[in-house]
């Protein structure tokens, strides 16, 4: 089911998602499904699944040159999408990216993805390379989120790269797309992230998911701004607990994030790990239920790959 028709027959009260990471390169399937299982109870209607894109790493030869290697430490999304609908009976969502992929490249995933069933699917610009200072599109890829929107667009419509195609085969995706209610680190200003982000609605996306955001308030104030610049597909927030005390450091650094104030003193208070992931819970708990209240459709929750305190926090709001 796409996500659109789940918003649609939604009950009342909002619902129960999340975010996974694939293993990391030498892990089995098995330890995807120990972090899902716990969640299950929670009746989500969909799970996010993300998608990572290659690495360079340099490795010294015995004449002392270096030779250059393309690694990818996390495959695997597709086929972790196809277990989880075949497992659970459930609608995977995988992320695809424009960066480590040229629009053939992506045509063709899409296709892969279309075959097997799977209708939703989160378009992203991408991160740029840890070797770059801004990202850089692939040779012949898209270059912007609004890019890869029109193209699975384009693709939902019957019209391929290849215009000499006859059979035109239409695919059918509901298309999600990024938001930020603290603007993301490359927007100059706040209205000019709001105007990118009105170009992807308008390129065909079909709902917004935020990123992580520890004050409701900026979300509160991201779906106003969203309303006055004529952006009305639903937002699902963000949601992330944090759990130890170098995120206070990596999370604004690494995702633009700010934390409050309280926060902050609430963590610098704890003796160890065990107290913040505590703090982290109690805080998130608070976020869910302020945000159900005001009647969001979903609240999504960034595992990063654990689930326990996740649970912790869906058996205190669901």
């Amino acid at each position: 089911m796409k996500i659109i028709d789940h918003l649609k027959n939604k009950k009342d009260s909002s619902q129960f998602t999340f975010e996974i990471l694939p293993p990391l390169k030498g892990q089995n399937l098995e330890s995807i499904f120990d972090a899902i299982d716990p969640l299950m109870e929670f009746k989500p209607p969909f799970i996010d699944v993300t998608y990572h894109r290659e690495e360079y790493v340099y490795r010294e030869l015995d004449n002392g040159l270096l030779q250059k290697h393309v690694i990818r430490k996390r495959p695997g999304t597709v086929g972790i999408c196809a277990a989880l609908q075949n497992k659970y009976d459930i609608d995977a969502v995988p992320h695809v990216l424009c960066g480590g992929f040229s629009k053939e490249e992506t045509e063709n995933l899409l296709i892969d993805l279309d075959f097997l069933g799977i209708e939703n699917v989160v378009a992203l610009r991408g991160d740029s390379l840890k070797s770059e200072v801004y990202f850089k599109p692939s040779v012949d890829g898209n270059s912007f989120a609004s890019d890869l929107v029109k193209q699975i667009v384009d693709l939902n419509n019957g019209k391929y790269l290849d215009e000499e195609i006859q059979n035109n085969a239409k695919t059918n995706f509901c298309i999600g797309v990024s938001g930020y209610p603290e603007k993301h680190i490359e927007a100059p200003s706040f209205d000019s992230d709001i105007h990118f982000l009105k170009k992807k609605i308008d390129a065909g996306a079909h709902y917004i998911v935020t990123q992580m955001f520890f004050d409701n308030q900026k979300f509160f104030d991201f779906q106003k701004k969203c309303l006055e610049n004529k952006i009305n597909v639903p937002i699902i927030p963000g949601l992330k607990p944090i759990s130890t005390k170098k995120q206070l450091n990596v999370l604004p650094q690494r995702f633009y994030v700010d934390l409050p104030d309280d926060l902050i003193k609430s963590v610098i208070k704890c003796k160890n790990n065990n107290q913040i992931r505590q703090v982290g819970i109690e805080w998130c708990i608070e976020q869910s239920k302020e945000l159900k209240k005001a009647g969001v459709p979903f609240l999504h929750y960034y595992t990063m790959g654990r689930s326990d305190n996740i649970k912790c926090i869906a058996e205190s709001v669901f």
